[in-house]
């Protein structure tokens, strides 16, 4: 079971969302939050798979929510829902540690999915979105010294990075390469550890700069 926590101060919104994820076998609404410091809270105190998560609230904004959420080291993962499709709140909560980005215009069916994909550990980063992350960092950041950390990775870790800056998810790169979701899964998580990285998206990052991949690879 996936238990997922909603923070959006329109209660109308929070109750849609409930009655659409309810429907799907599996997932269980286990709270609802009408502002980013209820949401903080009720993060913590739950301890929920999966953090549905507005922007623009009162009190506390979502990004600043999500800042304060993976900050105190919860394994929540948070899904980013918006209705406005813009590169700032994009980055932003990507930085603040947001593991999934979804316009609120999506189809249930959309919702869902992100949803599923987020409880099962991915991220939930479309080629769409991988590609306006790397072009906003890797014309903004310098390239981090240490070019040869790749060299602690095995050749499969290798590979499996390769794929993940394509920005598929685990059960796209399994089949890929030919191993279950659970080997990419383990590959992924010593990926992060040998290099220091915080998550997927930051690993993404990584292999653009040190010029593993370029921006216009498919």
């Amino acid at each position: 079971m996936i238990r997922v926590l909603l923070v959006d101060d329109q209660s109308l919104i929070r109750t849609g969302f409930k009655t659409i994820l309810e429907s799907e076998p599996g997932l269980e609404v286990v709270g609802q939050a009408a502002n980013g410091e209820e949401g903080v809270r009720l993060a913590l105190e739950l301890e929920p798979d999966v953090i549905c998560m507005d922007v623009q609230m009162p009190v506390l904004d979502g990004i600043e929510a999500t800042r304060r959420i993976t900050a105190a080291g919860s394994r929540s993962s948070v899904l980013i829902l918006t209705t406005f499709d813009r590169d700032d709140f994009l980055f932003e909560t990507l930085q603040a540690g947001a593991a999934g980005f979804l316009l609120k215009t999506a189809e249930a069916e959309e919702l869902i999915q992100a949803v599923q994909v987020l409880g099962r550990g991915d991220a939930l980063l479309s080629p769409q979105v991988t590609r306006r992350v790397i072009a906003r960092f890797t014309t903004t950041r310098p390239a981090p010294a240490g070019g040869d950390a790749v060299d602690q990775l095995t050749e499969r870790e290798r590979e499996t990075l390769l794929w993940l800056a394509r920005g598929i998810s685990n059960a796209e790169i399994a089949a890929e390469m030919y191993v279950s979701p659970e080997t990419v899964k383990s590959h992924v998580s010593s990926i992060l550890t040998k290099l220091g990285l915080r998550d997927r998206i930051n690993a993404v990052i990584w292999a653009y700069e040190q010029g593993l991949v370029s921006p216009g690879t498919h």
